[in-house]
């Protein structure tokens, strides 16, 4: 008879990826810019909200930042979203996709990926409107 075997207990610190720690607990790019090149928010189903702001010089994203009402998760995709996008054109950036951000984290729950739709939301609005102003 085959023994049981005991699934052991969600250990977050040792079960989460480096990526998505540091994505979770990174706080230095959350930063409201009154004077931004592109702005976009969505807010989810679930009632969390990101709003994302693009700098942009010569179409290369120079800085990024977001605002997010939100759960862990929601920081952990904002960030993730910002740390892909900076520094890139802003064709690359329009490349960044939900399974982008959850490959990157390795360890966002499933159920979770709606926090990497809305991020990626939020990036798609603010790219729009960095286009819209600049053929104005």
């Amino acid at each position: 008879m085959e023994m049981e075997q005991e699934e052991k207990p969600f250990d977050f610190w040792q079960d989460h990826s480096s990526h998505y720690l540091e994505m979770a607990f990174r706080r230095d790019k959350i930063e409201r810019c009154e004077a931004a090149d592109g702005y976009g928010k969505r807010k989810g189903v679930c009632g969390d909200t990101i709003e994302i702001f693009l700098t942009i010089r010569d179409h290369k994203i120079q800085y990024a930042s977001f605002d997010a009402d939100g759960c862990m998760n929601t920081i952990a995709c904002a960030n993730t979203v910002v740390h892909m996008i900076e520094g890139q054109t802003v064709d690359q950036a329009w490349e960044v996709t939900t399974e982008k951000v959850v490959d990157f984290l390795e360890t966002l729950p499933s159920k979770e990926n709606h926090c990497a739709e809305l991020a990626i939301g939020a990036l798609y609005m603010a790219l729009t409107d960095f286009q819209k102003k600049s053929h104005a």
